[in-house]
């Protein structure tokens, strides 16, 4: 680049000059620039926009779109004092009425009493079975009453008993628990003594000090005896956790389908269709007042998202029990295109046609929730609609970056050719003024001529 300088020669101010004449070529291009970015950029948010609000819909069906979710089932009980119970959805609808008459007991053995827990007792070994199992404990002549408590409960193959020292006026005793009710889990001692004395056999001959029970419930009259308190397969579906006992007082107890799940499923779904619906206005709206219009104003794809999904909400269904439509279960559509639940409809539906409603959501294929999935699975799954265009406006943003790159050396180049041309007038004036002044010099030196300025 030439001299870039004021003009020595003309005086004027060059840079000035250049970069006006630079500024006023660049501006123009570079303001169309900017604003087909900002509109390629404001088109990518809207979508994403658009793709998310898409995608936590497709989000909701996931719930009503499975058959389980239709067969769930829950357990109520007319009183919670002697039991509790939970439910699996291969249980099946009905009433039952259930008496606990005894609940299960874990059995409790105690040796001879001794006076002294810290007295060492003689060499031998014992040996502690529960329900057919079993497993020793060495006994050494260092070993006390209070001693042994640590080597039964930390036994590696302890089968199920647990140790501890109770005092009584009689002594202390080494009491065993059966770590699990029922008969069935009876404790059984065996002390042998391969000392001189008959310390352990003496010691170890065990008393019961509780016996064990099995727990016993009546369902519906029938009787059903149980090692342990927690009753499986009694009612198919159902397991009763007993609490307390009392023959006279029976519960009863209620599977019945759990149509609250259903109903949160459905609310969920008509609040994300909403969530989504007003996302789409927003985004395709056009303010009169500011004659504003969105992102997306007259956008063919947010109108084909929504003609799709509407004439699918709008449809009826075939099931075993006739055709359903999202209306005839309570289900109806808005003037602004939104959808709205009347309860009082949906939980008589519910209550009267649950299979019905189940395979009006779930049929492959041809059921609500899962012609929506398909629907909105091809514009926001992998390589989806949205992606494409995503990807097209990518390589719209890559090539308005390259035209930018042209367009700043075409100005980069004309900058150059201007000062160049603005120097060399600079300079052809400077010798212009030079010899303006030389021929001047010569005509004042002239003999006899008197200058004007005199």
């Amino acid at each position: 680049m030439g001299l870039t300088s004021v003009g020595l020669g003309s005086g004027l101010d060059i840079n000035g000059i250049v970069s006006a004449l630079v500024s006023s070529e660049q501006a123009p291009k570079v303001a169309q620039f900017d604003a087909k970015e900002g509109a390629i950029n404001a088109e990518i948010s809207a979508l994403g926009f658009l793709k998310s609000s898409l995608s936590e819909f497709k989000s909701s069906l996931s719930f009503l779109s499975k058959t389980d979710s239709f067969d769930s089932q829950s357990v109520s009980l007319s009183k919670s004092t002697y039991l509790s119970a939970t439910v699996s959805n291969s249980a099946v609808s009905g009433s039952y009425n259930v008496a606990v008459e005894q609940l299960a007991v874990s059995q409790k053995v105690g040796s001879a009493p001794v006076s002294d827990v810290t007295a060492a007792l003689d060499e031998g070994s014992l040996n502690f079975a529960v329900d057919g199992n079993s497993f020793d404990v060495a006994v050494t002549t260092e070993d006390t009453l209070q001693m042994l408590v640590s080597k039964i409960n930390s036994a590696k193959d302890n089968v199920g008993v647990t140790a501890t020292i109770v005092n009584s006026d009689a002594g202390a005793k080494l009491v065993l628990t059966s770590n699990k009710t029922g008969t069935a889990n009876n404790i059984t001692v065996s002390a042998t003594d391969t000392g001189a004395g008959t310390v352990l056999a003496d010691t170890f001959a065990m008393t019961e000090l509780q016996p064990a029970k099995d727990s016993i419930v009546y369902i519906d009259g029938l009787k059903l005896t149980s090692s342990s308190n927690t009753v499986e397969g009694a009612i198919d579906g159902v397991t009763l956790n007993l609490k307390d006992a009392d023959i006279d007082k029976p519960t009863t107890l209620t599977v019945a389908q759990n149509t609250g799940s259903i109903k949160t499923g459905i609310k969920s779904f008509v609040e994300a269709f909403n969530a989504m619906s007003k996302t789409i206005t927003d985004l395709t709206s056009y303010n009169a007042a500011t004659e504003t219009a969105a992102v997306l104003q007259g956008d063919s794809l947010p109108r084909g998202i929504q003609s799709q999904l509407r004439g699918v909400i709008s449809s009826a269904f075939a099931t075993s029990n006739g055709n359903l439509s999202l209306a005839s279960i309570g289900i109806t559509t808005t003037r602004s295109g939104t959808l709205e639940i009347d309860d009082e409809i949906l939980t008589a539906a519910l209550k009267n046609n649950v299979t019905g409603i189940k395979e009006m959501f779930t049929t492959e294929d041809t059921g609500v929730a899962t012609k929506l999935d398909g629907y909105l699975d091809s514009y926001v799954g992998t390589g989806s609609i949205i992606d494409s265009r995503d990807s097209s406006l990518d390589g719209n943003l890559e090539r308005l970056s390259d035209q930018r790159e042209v367009f700043a050396r075409k100005m980069a180049a004309f900058e150059a050719r201007l000062f160049k041309q603005y120097n060399y007038m600079d300079l052809i004036v400077g010798q212009l003024s030079t010899q303006s002044s030389d021929l001047q010099s010569r005509l004042d030196s002239l003999p006899g001529l008197v200058s004007q300025n005199n």
